[in-house]
Order: structure tokens, then C-alpha cells, then sequence
């Protein structure tokens, strides 16, 4: 019977695994999106991992030539935990200034999957009126102390100030009783937004 609990074999793990999930939760941090199963992300960790240790190759061909190991362990612990969690997140840095760049998304899809999540990620603040299913109007401040859920999650948006709407639908006052409102997505036909 193979066992797989030899110190290589612990060690070929770590140093292939444990990269690939830091950069793939560092991904999901950055680009939400719904969470694959738990062996799909066994095997891109694994193929981040791999790509981690590929582009440091040379570097740990050449700590580990050396007699850096005995003269300055510390130098080289610590050049492994930049392998293994510095590195990976570096990568997704990377990667992230890449696909947001003009000449990557002319090429390829943005990475950022839904329009809700592309606009409140800037966090920006906004005058913003919410249609709802009812032909109800809600006004309200989108601001710092204003939040709206990210994918996975089911859209939903709370707005730290309400606003009373005109006859015209225009920004009349501000209700001074209220701390917010949260609106659900599937009440929600449009959300309008203006520079605050």
C-alpha cells in the first residue's frame, strides 16, 4: 500500500497545494464568483501550485544548490514562506492588473461577472433611485455607510439614507427619521444612479 504520510510526499503537497489555494481564494476575493466543488478547486490548486513552482523554478534550483540551507536558515525559511504564501499572491496582483487592463478585456471576457458587481465595487458614491416591481420609486444616498451584497450572494442593496422624491422624480429631501433602506433584488426593476 502506498503511503502518502512520508515526509517528501507532505512536503510535494505543501509546496504544490497550499500556493494554489491562497491564490484561488485571493482570486475569489478579488473577482466573486459562485463557488465551484470542493474537486475542482483540488485540481486548480494543484495546477496553481504547479504554475507557482514553475515560475520560481530557477530561484529554488538555485537556494537549494546553495549552501545557504546551513549557513542561513533563517534566510532560507524564509525564502519558502515567500514561495509559498507571498508568491501566490503576488501572481493574482498580477493577474488582476492584466485582465482589468483595456487591451486584455478587448480580447477577452471581463472578469468581473455581473453589472451589479462591477458598479458597487468601485464603491463610489451615488444619488440613486430604485424602481421597484410596484412602479414604486425609492430614493436614497449609496455612500460609504451603504452596502450591496457581491456574487455569490443574491443582489441586494442597502442605501444609508433615504430621499423623498419630487413629482418629477427628483431628489426632494432627505428623510431625517430613518437609518437606511434595504431593497431585496427581486423586487427590484432598475437602479438609476447619480453623481452624488
Amino acid at each position: 500500500m502506498l503511503n502518502i504520510w512520508t515526509p517528501e510526499a507532505i512536503q510535494l503537497f505543501i509546496l504544490f497545494v497550499v500556493p494554489g489555494f491562497i491564490s484561488i481564494k485571493a482570486y475569489e476575493l478579488l473577482f466573486p464568483s459562485q463557488q465551484p466543488d470542493s474537486s475542482k478547486q483540488l485540481i486548480d490548486a494543484v495546477s496553481f501550485g504547479s504554475l507557482n513552482f514553475a515560475f520560481l523554478y530557477i530561484p529554488i534550483g538555485l537556494i537549494e544548490s546553495s549552501t545557504i540551507k546551513t549557513t542561513c536558515p533563517l534566510s532560507y525559511y524564509f525564502f519558502y514562506i515567500f514561495i509559498l504564501f507571498l508568491a501566490p499572491l503576488i501572481w493574482v496582483y498580477i493577474f488582476k492588473k492584466i485582465r482589468l487592463s483595456k487591451w486584455f478585456q478587448s480580447k477577452a471576457p471581463h472578469p468581473i461577472q455581473k453589472p451589479w458587481d462591477f458598479v458597487f465595487a468601485q464603491r463610489k458614491s451615488y444619488y440613486v433611485i430604485v424602481t421597484l416591481k410596484n412602479d414604486k420609486k425609492i430614493g436614497g444616498v449609496f455612500a460609504s455607510n451603504s452596502f450591496a451584497s457581491s456574487t455569490p450572494a443574491t443582489e441586494q442593496i442597502y442605501l444609508e439614507k433615504a430621499w423623498e422624491l419630487n413629482e418629477n422624480e427628483r431628489f426632494k429631501k432627505e428623510y431625517t427619521d430613518t437609518a437606511g433602506v434595504i431593497i431585496l433584488s427581486s423586487e427590484i426593476v432598475t437602479v438609476e444612479f447619480f453623481n452624488y
